[in-house]
């Protein structure tokens, strides 16, 4: 019997095989397996595929596919307008849509060109080659050096460092930003040269890709001199494709997983076209406007057939039937002019609003790009938008899921104050100062603590180096060193220390205390095995690490105990106040209390440090109970808690901390956003940094589903749960969710999770699977509220989080943050109406025309109404429309609620316009017909007006005010805005005069020559078309000026503070007698600015209130309306 070694069917194996260096075996029937190459592909579209597959996209959409199929209408039968009218417009639609999609899509291409040619060196035939990184194959050779990131999954086999071990950071992968140890095994660990691994013979064995990356079973085997070794592989073993090296030199892997096989690509889940809720509004909305649209078609094919009942309107003497015409079929008939009514009324359905949709996303998404708020410096990186579809879901979000709080708040904390032995002390310029003091004191000398760092000798009774101590040394962080030049002794820094050292830790609170602790003077240096060393006052300390008591949300505080080199043993502990306070039985206990209060209402985050000192007998009892603790069979956790507990109490209380926490999560809660974390950090390390940044505050009340056995406990701890949120309904609660809890909650109790979940102020999920985070979202994401969901990540194992999110943000490293807004709800309402009013005169005109298949405009002008007249102004506004400042955003995030669960796009506003569309219609043709209908004489040179005169002054009517109504509309002016919607009205009528004054030899028939200059050229035209534009207008500006006096939003009220903000010159606007009347209280006015104003500020006064003047009355005189303002005011 063969057996052929190494042949792996694809998908017939759960194990794979690798042969280092690709040394495949030379005898045998050997079949080498096959598996992916190293190229990563984001990108959507091929050269071959964009054409029919981004139409294919398109024509999906409603609108365009209606479009398609009235074109085709148009082409087949006799339609009373140009095919051109439907096709030309759909066609600047697909084409824009494809250039936009095809434009992002190229950006992808363009990223993973970057990715797959970035250079890499593998060993090959004995020597060092470099080459692409798309050229990787599973078992070759690659060298990896320092602050680089892994190109491929890869084993470790050797590095610089004799013992084999490597030390690398996650954050591309998981956000964590501490430094992690992978192994190399002994067998290859030392083959750390070119020559000595090309001769390395050894085979890896494990399972085929998966995509947990904290998984992975495997075997090395490794021949020398004849016998094989087999050492088991592990996580530990295996460095992920997106980590990167760090305080090594370099290292050597072979590569296992490649390519779309590695865990980082498994964790994309599969692309899916995601599609906005205003997108998914605009095709509601349309399917109503389809159904007015059939209704209209069929209501006027009936007409028409009605009318047309007797014979004198059947078959009138000057348009006598044919032969044909009178035998052919009633239905056909019937079906033909149903169609021809469709077309006539097509523009019901605003193409124009895709049309302004599309270029808005598309050049909005620029904007985010060019913004310098989210421009980060150090890494020299810009906001990159994947994909435009989604920038106005940025505004309506509800819930945002995050792989941990650091995600959102930079990771950085920023230490103010300290309270050392009962006296407040803030940092000024790397110094702890007194509170009330300067840097310098008024005599000259160096503060008290300052002198203390300067003078070894001015340490009275060591409070304050003990407590800088205590924070230097209770922590868990580690140091990275930026200059490694080989293995050494890790406290080589000691005495020369280096400035490029850079600190690591899972919570951004030890990270900050640690920093400074280390501008005061006293700096930890590393640690290495159990020892711990730290420089004071120049002078190098060596603290011996015998036990870590890790943080837990029970306890909320961490202690470490350590051996001072006196030999003395001392435990260090840090943590909440309400968790520290209590223990401590000496010290400053009741300032430091009421300054850790002072600190709280500054908003900064507290910690209590504590100490207690021990005798050789009672830590001889303490490392006794510990030990029998840590080795307990049954009840482990509960016995450590109690040993816990016996050893932290009797303290010393030495002082506590102020640290600045960003205020994002705030924010967000002001703006009505709910915060989600989902992270795969253990329990204690999730709250601990939730605590410390935010997420959970002081006086929140945290509830736990944690550690839920069965079904039954979970859903009795659910009920719980929600009777004592209903109890306690006035206190804010938190809820702290754990992976396996979640599964048994998600089996059968969705329903009454939910309910907990969506009446606590924050939930946080941890010990969470890349899938479960999705999961999550998407039971969110479909709940019958529908709420709009942002994931933000920086990791791989959040991409499924991502994906699943209406809205995906990734950052690209620690500290760089993508937040912006976008504006286009107005938009798709105003074009409601823009494209509403032609229709309805449409359909108007059609009764006044005794239903006769007659079009009121020239093909020419229905073409270039969406297109060219109307479309600059509309989109101009929503890429530069500010409705409040941004520093005023930022400083009220409550406004965002204004805007939340899509209240500018609802039904209720959505009928509004489309009855102001047809308002607006109405006014237009009526208002036309009356003032001209009954005099045909009016033209200057006696001649009549006809139909296409008629209809000409109706659509310029309708272009002016569509475009003025929008200017009432604007809030924020720019040069730009001035020229699209002048320069709109401006050219419609320099196009008409060019159009309709010369005779094109292009064009068949020409019915608009000369008709344009003839309307213009009447008096009584004029006079219609400001009547009627002022007849359309006033009531909205009535109406706008009564409902922001009456009724204002808080987005008006901040329009109104910060225009009286820029007022602040004058004393008070209420500071006139009654007596007197408007116009001398408008003249005292300009009096006080004058006179007491520097020109600049007056200037910026009289600024403010045109800009008041201007957001009310545009067409009012500006004096009534500042004395109307001024009389508000009182």
């Amino acid at each position: 019997m063969c057996v052929w070694r190494g042949f792996d069917p694809p998908h017939q194996s759960d194990t794979r095989t690798v042969y280092i260096a690709n040394k495949f075996p030379q005898h045998g029937h050997y079949i080498p397996q096959r598996f992916a190459d190293n190229r990563i592909i984001s990108s959507k579209y091929t050269i071959w595929n964009f054409i029919p597959k981004n139409l294919f996209e398109q024509f999906r959409r409603i609108a365009n596919f209606y479009f398609l199929i009235i074109f085709l209408v148009q082409l087949m039968i006799d339609t009373p307008t140009s095919p051109i009218t439907s096709g030309l417009p759909l066609f600047f639609v697909i084409t824009v849509t494809a250039i936009k999609q095809g434009y992002e899509d190229w950006l992808r291409h363009k990223a993973d060109n970057e990715v797959n040619g970035a250079p890499v060196f593998v060993v090959r035939s004995g020597s060092l080659v470099q080459t692409r990184s798309k050229n990787i194959r599973v078992g070759d050779i690659v060298r990896v050096a320092k602050d680089e990131t892994f190109p491929a999954d890869l084993v470790l086999l050797s590095s610089d460092r004799a013992e084999g071990t490597c030390h690398i950071t996650t954050a591309s992968l998981d956000g964590e930003t501490n430094l992690k140890t992978h192994y190399a095994v002994p067998e290859t660990a030392v083959a750390q040269s070119v020559s000595r691994l090309e001769s390395l013979q050894a085979v890896v064995e494990c399972q085929q890709p998966e995509a947990d990356l904290y998984r992975f079973v495997g075997r090395i085997t490794v021949t020398q001199q004849g016998e094989e070794i087999v050492r088991p592989l592990g996580p530990e073993n295996l460095l992920l494709r997106g980590a990167r090296l760090k305080n090594t030199k370099e290292i050597f892997g072979v590569a296992v997983y490649t390519g779309m096989e590695s865990k980082m690509a498994l964790n994309y889940k599969c692309k899916s076209q995601k599609r906005s809720a205003v997108e998914k509004s605009m095709n509601t909305f349309l399917i109503i406007y389809l159904g007015i649209l059939l209704f209209e078609a069929i209501l006027s094919t009936i007409l028409k057939y009605a009318w047309q009942a007797e014979n004198k309107w059947d078959e009138p003497f000057y348009n006598q039937k044919t032969d044909k015409e009178r035998n052919s079929s009633q239905i056909l008939k019937f079906i033909s002019d149903f169609l021809a009514f469709l077309v006539l009324y097509n523009f019901i359905i605003p193409i124009s609003l895709y049309v302004t949709v599309e270029l808005q996303k598309f050049l909005g998404s620029f904007f985010i790009g060019w913004d310098l708020d989210l421009y980060h410096e150090e890494s020299d990186q810009k906001a990159q938008v994947n994909t435009s579809d989604l920038n106005e879901e940025l505004g309506q979000v509800e819930y945002v899921f995050t792989d941990k709080t650091g995600t959102l708040t930079e990771n950085e904390m920023q230490f103010r104050e300290c309270s050392i032995n009962g006296i407040k002390y803030q940092e000024i310029n790397g110094k702890l100062v007194p509170e009330g003091m300067t840097e310098d004191s008024p005599d000259g000398s160096v503060p008290c603590l300052v002198r203390f760092i300067l003078c070894v000798h001015t340490f009275q009774n060591g409070e304050e180096e003990l407590f800088l101590k205590a924070v230097s040394l209770c922590h868990t962080v580690q140091i990275s060193y930026d200059q490694t030049d080989g293995p050494g002794d890790p406290f080589s820094h000691a005495n020369s220390f280096s400035p490029q050292m850079e600190y690591y830790a899972s919570s951004p609170d030890e990270k900050a205390l640690v920093e400074a602790t280390k501008r005061m003077g006293v700096t930890f240096i590393g640690s290495h095995g159990e020892i711990m060393e730290i420089k004071t006052l120049g002078k190098a300390e060596k603290y011996k690490l015998l036990h870590v008591l890790e943080f837990d949300a029970n306890r909320r505080r961490m202690s470490v105990i350590l051996q001072k080199p006196s030999g003395e043993k001392v435990l260090f502990t840090k943590g909440a106040e309400s968790a520290v306070l209590p223990y401590t039985t000496s010290g400053e206990i009741d300032k430091t209390r009421v300054h850790v209060d002072e600190f709280a209402l500054k908003g900064l985050r507290t910690l209590v440090v504590a100490c207690r000192h021990f005798s050789a007998d009672e830590y001889q009892e303490v490392d006794r109970r510990l030990h029998e603790a840590r080795t307990a069979l049954q009840q482990r956790e509960e016995r450590l808690v109690e040993v816990f507990n016996f050893i932290e109490k009797d303290l010393e209380l030495l002082g506590a901390t102020g640290d600045k926490v960003q205020e994002t999560i705030e924010s967000l809660r002001l703006a009505g956003i709910k915060v989600w974390v989902l992270t795969g950090d253990k329990h204690e390390t999730a709250v601990s940094v939730s605590l410390s940044c935010g997420h959970f505050h002081r006086t929140m009340n945290i509830l736990e589903l944690v550690q839920q056995k069965s079904d039954r406990e979970c859903a009795e701890q659910l009920r719980r749960l929600a009777r004592r949120i209903k109890e306690d309904h006035v206190i804010q609660h938190g809820l702290v969710v754990d992976g396996a809890s979640l599964s048994l909650a998600l089996r059968e109790h969705e329903k009454l999770f939910m309910e907990v979940c969506k009446n606590c102020s924050a939930v946080l999920c941890c010990r969470m699977a890349p899938l479960q985070k999705a999961k999550v979202v998407r039971l969110l994401k479909t709940s019958p509220e529908k709420p709009i969901t942002l994931a933000i990540g920086d990791g791989a194992n959040d991409v499924s989080m991502i994906q699943e999110a209406h809205v995906g943000i990734g950052r690209c490293r620690t500290g760089e943050d993508v937040a912006c807004n976008s504006n286009v709800r107005f938009s798709l309402t105003f074009d409601t109406v823009r494209d509403r009013s032609p229709v309805s005169f449409l359909v108007w005109m059609f009764n006044m025309l005794s239903c006769a298949l007659q079009t009121l405009y020239d093909s020419v002008y229905l073409t270039l109404y969406n297109i060219c007249f109307t479309s600059l102004p509309i989109l101009v506004y929503s890429l530069f429309e500010q409705l409040v400042h941004p520093h005023v955003l930022q400083s009220k995030p409550a406004l965002y609620r204004d805007i939340s669960k899509n209240s500018l796009l609802s039904f209720k506003t959505f009928l509004y316009w489309t009855f102001l569309g047809f308002c607006h219609a109405f006014v237009f043709f009526f208002g036309s017909y009356i003032l001209m209908g009954e005099d045909t004489t009016l033209m200057g040179n006696g001649q009549m007006f006809g139909n296409w005169t008629f209809g000409t002054l109706v659509f310029t009517v309708m272009v002016i005010t569509v475009t003025l109504k929008l200017a009432l509309e604007t809030h924020f002016w720019t040069w730009m805005n001035h020229f699209v919607t002048w320069g709109s009205i401006a050219f419609y009528f320099i196009f008409s005069l060019f159009y309709g004054g010369i005779i094109w030899p292009f064009l068949h028939t020409q019915d608009m020559y000369f008709v344009f200059v003839q309307l213009l050229s009447s008096g009584s035209a004029w006079f219609a078309i400001i009547i009627i534009i002022i007849t359309c207008l006033f009531p909205d500006v009535i109406k706008k000026v009564f409902y922001r006096h009456l009724q204002p939003t808080s987005t008006q009220k901040s329009q109104f503070i910060e225009a009286y903000q820029g007022i602040g010159c004058v004393d008070s606007m209420c500071c006139f007698s009654e007596g007197q009347n408007a116009c001398s209280r408008l003249g005292r006015l300009v009096e006080r600015m004058m006179g007491r104003c520097d020109p600049a500020r007056a200037t910026r006064c009289d600024r403010s209130l045109s800009m008041i003047c201007t957001a009310f009355l545009p067409y009012v005189l500006r004096s009534v309306v500042l004395s109307w303002w001024v009389m508000s005011q009182k």
